[in-house]
């Protein structure tokens, strides 16, 4: 609670809309751990948009709210697909303790699915800035051999061995994913 008033105070220096941001990304925090957290995709749903609130915010602290919007979607989507993969990482924890998640609901292979179509939603938007011009060419290499092949890669292991441990070994892989995909959005401007 600490951190969450304070993280609100910090908002309220900035303005009236990171204020906002601040104070919405706490109760939707809030309300993850008190109600959501075990449920099906509506906190997997929160986590992911709270984590692009958080670019967001750092576009309206500078003044460049556009240009925070591309990487707001892509932290959204990575971090949905991610989140999901954990869930299906602590199935067995998720059953002991009765929580019902989307991995337990609707079974492993509907939670590939699912985790294939939202990772491939990211592939597809991740060339989108390079051919609308929006980024350059540094970016395109980058999210190209950096970003999207390693998310590829992922996707071939889960479906070729989705057990636990390798589960995790991919949730570390895309966690680290996520500073190349910082690179290449500096890159590309």
């Amino acid at each position: 609670m600490i951190l969450f008033l304070g993280g609100v105070v910090c908002g309220a220096t900035v303005n009236r809309i990171a204020l906002g941001i601040a104070s919405f990304s706490a109760i939707l925090l809030f309300t993850y751990s008190a109600r959501l957290k075990g449920s099906i995709l509506w906190g997997n749903f929160v986590v992911s948009l709270v984590t692009g609130l958080a670019f967001i915010y750092g576009g309206i602290a500078v003044n460049r709210f556009h240009e925070s919007l591309i990487p707001a979607g892509f932290s959204f989507l990575f971090h949905f697909g991610r989140e999901i993969i954990k869930d299906m990482q602590d199935i067995e924890g998720d059953r002991a303790n009765r929580i019902v998640t989307f991995a337990i609901r609707c079974g492993q292979r509907m939670s590939l699915g699912l985790i294939t179509v939202i990772y491939s939603l990211l592939i597809f938007s991740t060339l989108l800035p390079y051919f609308y011009d929006i980024y350059g060419i540094g970016y395109f290499i980058v999210v190209l051999i950096g970003v999207d092949a390693v998310v590829v890669g992922c996707l071939i292991s889960m479906w070729r061995n989705p057990e636990s441990k390798n589960l995790g070994r991919i949730s570390n892989i895309l966690k680290a994913d996520m500073l190349i995909g910082l690179l290449a959005i500096y890159l590309g401007r």
